[in-house]
């Protein structure tokens, strides 16, 4: 990213990467901050609320939220590569050049991010599908119809959404990431 500083246009052109570093890797930041906390407590709050013999103790159940809790933990990387774009933005004002990073090492970060978003996405979702799966199955079980008058816990509760709003809300956590790295990367390789 070291331009020559006696070319005004590239100073300038320098600037404006820098610039929208800082601000597309904040505003990635709060938005994969924001979403990634919401949906931490909702997780959290499910799995302390689980009942014994409770139906959403089941496998499928139970595997959905390991995934979506490996999804907030690969978020957590995704929030702080964030977090990085920021310092890059920040390093590239240096008036220095040699304080710069290279287009190369950006580049690279920049990727990173896009990979370790895209397979926080995948991850998240498989977890979504599994919950989601294990939701349906209980709701259309021929003894799902004739047990809900007499076992309240085969009812499909709010906390049982709660969790699949949460995997919703890690997905679109990732999916800012992603877009916050294809936009950096589209800035820094314009002619």
């Amino acid at each position: 990213m070291s331009q020559t500083p006696d070319a005004p246009s590239s100073s300038s052109t320098l600037r404006a990467i820098a610039q929208t570093f800082r601000l597309t890797g904040w505003i990635s930041f709060w938005i994969q901050l924001v979403l990634g906390v919401v949906s931490s407590i909702i997780v959290l709050l499910a799995i302390f609320n689980q009942r014994t013999g409770s139906p959403a103790n089941n496998p499928g159940t139970g595997f959905g939220v390991f995934l979506a809790i490996c999804g907030l933990v690969i978020l957590g990387g995704g929030i702080y590569l964030a977090y990085r774009y920021t310092r890059i933005g920040k390093q590239l004002e240096s008036s220095n050049p040699s304080n710069r990073p290279r287009k190369s090492e950006t580049v690279q970060v920049l990727r990173l991010g896009l990979w370790v978003n895209l397979g926080g996405t995948l991850v998240t979702l498989l977890g979504a599908q599994a919950i989601v799966g294990t939701l349906v199955a209980r709701s259309i079980s021929p003894q799902a119809i004739t047990t809900q008058l007499f076992d309240p816990t085969r009812i499909i509760s709010g906390l049982d959404m709660l969790v699949v709003q949460a995997n919703t809300n890690t997905v679109s956590a990732h999916f800012a990431g992603v877009i916050a790295s294809l936009w950096l990367l589209n800035r820094i390789n314009r002619p």
